[in-house]
């Protein structure tokens, strides 16, 4: 029996998770990408000496599974080989990472001379090089056109800059300023976790903050297994799809997956999965991991963290060779987003049949370019993310879903960026950015709004990487318990005259000067009959313009007369008669 004190293991189990912030503030606020400094698209962590989790700030979920991976391939390649002062770098999928644009860069923390801690900033950067925009490149048929790759390397050895493989990575991209910018701050912000490391230790020691971090993983690890005890013993089947991988555009790519619970271990099996594909959407086994764990953790209790204890009664089982476990050189850069979407949707499914009330109708799939060019007001190129397209959260039991919160692989982590801010580092016009009506799933719990965004493209020669899913009928967001699917995704390119071309997800497109790009994004599913939805939620919702008085009639069964805008009252009773 441990002699620690509990208090103490309590207070560094927080101040752990604080070190964890400072690392993600520092990477927020000295960035030079919008994509780090406006939407957080990173995640910090902190393991120990053993490479095993203790915590993370997890802005972006699905990067959170995949850090232990991408650790562990460093620390491995590199034994007898770590020094102090030393900074990895990493960022190639089949070396332990999920997949390219996420770039991992770690720090060792030596204390009296011994490796004791690691301190880690991984995020998603503008420009991975290959023949993609914003990291994506819905072409890439291998893992050479999809990005550059990093296998580990040292930025700095024992403090000292490894200036070769700076300009190894840097003359490899198109926008080396921004890459150098967002790698630095990433080493900054390492610098700033192994400082917090370091101060913890000279307060408490050594040895009680190991000890401490021992009974960390085993309580966290009993919680887990409590969660997992509350849903009942069986195994439950999902499948879920995927448009198309952007080669092979009029085939759909399918996910299966077999969930068991046992007692207190819980199995991801998801073989029968499609094989592997022709383009970027294949998933590395850590991306399929971290997918997991999404739809788990965002079921159970939420205040058990991930961390090395919580996750060891999961498993995943993901053959090689198939989508979800690709042989090398298959590309990935997609992986994160359509596939981690269709594997958490899946997951979410299979628990909806055995504990429909506390699993979630489907989350937006997200359905927006990845954009980059020359912005002539900067004279600079730019590299970016449309982030203001995300669409809205699926609903629970006993509450709606959150608007403009998607997509489930940051499961609202994701910040949009400022519209103002967003116009003077792109050369972009926005025109519209507002809540849709009638773009939610319909239910007693309604899915969360999605968004109208429409912009004017200001420049020449501009490139839109067009990913994701989510603009198919198929692939439109579920609802559960009798709740409705949310409509799907459409996006258009519009061209002065006013004609309109639909876009299609997983390809490149190459708007002219003036050119405008609508999108329509989905809300979520619905949770439950709408016409128990209580007559004055449906009545505030059609008020705000959330929701029409056709939909609301013939959805929710509540009859509202469009010249007065008051209920009817016995036209509703008999509309909700036999509920």
């Amino acid at each position: 029996m441990s002699n620690i004190d509990p208090i103490i293991t309590s207070v560094l189990d927080n101040r752990f998770s604080a070190i964890c912030s400072e690392i993600g503030q520092t990477m927020l606020r000295t960035s030079r990408s919008p994509i780090f400094s406006e939407a957080r698209d990173f995640v910090s962590a902190i393991f120990d000496r053993h490479c095993r989790l203790i915590a993370q700030k997890d802005y972006v979920p699905v990067l959170s599974g995949a850090a232990p991976f991408a650790l562990k391939a460093i620390a491995q390649h590199f034994g007898g080989r770590i020094y102090e002062g030393d900074i990895f770098v990493l960022n190639d999928p089949y070396r332990g990472n999920n997949h390219p644009p996420d770039v991992t860069v770690v720090k060792p923390v030596f204390y009296k001379g011994e490796l004791v801690f690691w301190s880690m900033a991984k995020g998603h950067h503008a420009d991975v090089g290959g023949g993609g925009v914003g990291g994506y490149n819905p072409l890439a048929t291998d893992a050479w056109t999809d990005a550059f790759r990093i296998p580990p390397v040292k930025l700095y050895e024992k403090g000292i800059k490894q200036q070769d493989i700076w300009d190894m990575i840097l003359i490899n991209v198109h926008i080396p300023f921004l890459v150098e910018g967002d790698l630095q701050c990433q080493v900054g912000a390492t610098n700033i976790g192994a400082r917090g490391l370091l101060d913890l230790i000279g307060k408490y020691g050594i040895e009680v903050v190991d000890s401490a971090i021992d009974e960390i993983f085993d309580a966290y690890e009993k919680r887990m297994q409590t969660e997992i005890q509350k849903i009942p013993n069986g195994t439950y089947y999902a499948e879920r799809k995927i448009d198309h991988d952007g080669v092979d555009n009029n085939k759909l790519v399918t996910i299966r997956l077999a969930l068991t619970v046992s007692n207190e271990e819980i199995v991801y099996d998801f073989t029968g999965t499609d094989a592997q594909v022709k383009g970027f959407l294949n998933s590395p086994y850590p991306n399929t991991v971290s997918s997991a764990y999404i739809s788990l953790f965002s079921t159970i209790e939420n205040k058990v963290k991930i961390n090395e204890g919580s996750i060891r009664p999961i498993s995943v089982i993901a053959p090689e060779g198939t989508l979800l476990n690709p042989r090398e050189p298959a590309p990935t850069t997609a992986c994160t987003v359509p596939t981690c979407e269709a594997i958490t949707e899946a997951g979410w499914y299979a628990l909806a049949q055995a504990v429909p009330h506390l699993s979630q109708a489907a989350w937006n799939r997200w359905a927006a370019p990845a954009s980059g060019g020359f912005n002539p007001k900067t004279g600079k190129l730019f590299g970016d993310i449309h982030f203001m397209s995300k669409g809205g959260g699926g609903a629970t039991k006993g509450f709606d879903g959150w608007d403009h919160m998607g997509t489930v692989c940051t499961l609202g982590g994701l910040r949009a960026p400022d519209p103002e801010l967003h116009e003077l580092v792109d050369p972009y016009l926005i025109l519209n950015y507002e809540y849709l009506s009638d773009y939610s799933g319909s239910g007693q719990w309604r899915g969360g709004n999605g968004v109208h965004y429409r912009w004017k493209v200001m420049a020449e020669n501009i490139a839109l990487a067009m990913f994701g899913s989510g603009v198919r009928d198929e692939t439109a967001p579920f609802g559960l318990e009798g709740g409705m699917p949310a409509p799907k995704t459409s996006q258009f390119l519009v061209k002065p005259d006013g004609r309109k071309v639909w876009l299609d997800v997983n390809c490149f497109v190459h708007p002219e000067k003036g050119d405008i790009i609508e999108i329509f994004s989905s809300g979520g599913g619905g949770f439950g009959n709408p016409k128990l939805r209580p007559v004055e939620k449906v009545i505030e919702d059609v008020e705000n313009e959330l929701i029409s008085i056709e939909v609301a009639r013939r959805d929710y069964g509540v009859a509202i007369d469009p010249s007065t805008c008051q209920v009817d009252l016995e036209a509703t009773k008999q509309l909700r008669e036999g509920i």
